[in-house]
């Protein structure tokens, strides 16, 4: 039985790039306790702007991207350093391992990022992210 619903996070940041590192890792942290993750591996991942566009499409792109690479390789990321963010561009390097059902608690699984309540917000220099996940 395929049964679908949704759950999301809410992510801040000093900067743009620190908000988008944030809300993978938030992301992240709903697949698995990050704390049993261990920075073996490193991978660059980037993304592109879909026909969405602006920011917001820029962090479902990017946040889609990583979902990919849990499902096809089994990446799981435990920190993000995000390295370019700009002209609907994102350039980062994730630092996790793969997935292990011996080590790691089984959390939700992600299918997508999605639009559904997404928003992104700089208040008082504080950037905020909110997004919703298909699961």
């Amino acid at each position: 039985m395929d049964i679908s619903g949704d759950a999301g996070i809410r992510a801040t940041g000093g900067s743009l790039e620190e908000a988008f590192a944030a809300a993978a890792t938030g992301m992240y942290s709903l697949i698995t306790d990050l704390a049993d993750v261990e920075e073996k591996k490193s991978i660059e991942v980037s993304a592109e702007a879909d026909s969405q566009g602006g920011p917001e499409g820029l962090l479902v792109g990017f946040l889609n991207e990583l979902v990919f690479h849990f499902d096809a390789y089994g990446f799981i990321g435990r920190r993000v350093e995000i390295r370019q963010l700009a002209a609907g561009r994102i350039r980062a390097v994730v630092h996790g391992e793969e997935f292990d059902r011996g080590r790691h608690r089984a959390g939700l699984l992600i299918k997508a990022a999605t639009y559904h309540g997404l928003k992104i917000e700089n208040a008082g220099g504080l950037w905020g992210v909110e997004v919703i996940f298909d699961i």
